[in-house]
């Protein structure tokens, strides 16, 4: 099985990288995921995250947004 993202690895962070990174960040996705979206390993995304001082933590405890009932 192949991504059909193309492999950025090894290449420099372009605005629009940073600007989709910040973005997925902002909505709660999981770094793994923002990896393969820009086609980048989750440790390049965590390296450049903290970088730019984006937090990849997740704002609320429920990921999934799960609702009760």
């Amino acid at each position: 099985m192949t991504a059909k993202t193309e492999r950025n690895s090894g290449d420099p962070w372009s605005e629009d990288d940073i600007a989709q990174l910040r973005q997925l960040a902002e909505e709660n996705t999981p770094t793994r995921v923002i990896g393969l979206k820009l086609g980048r390993t989750p440790e390049a995304v965590q390296s450049k995250a903290s970088a730019e001082g984006i937090s990849l933590k997740p704002v609320n405890q429920s990921p999934y947004n799960r609702q009760d009932g």
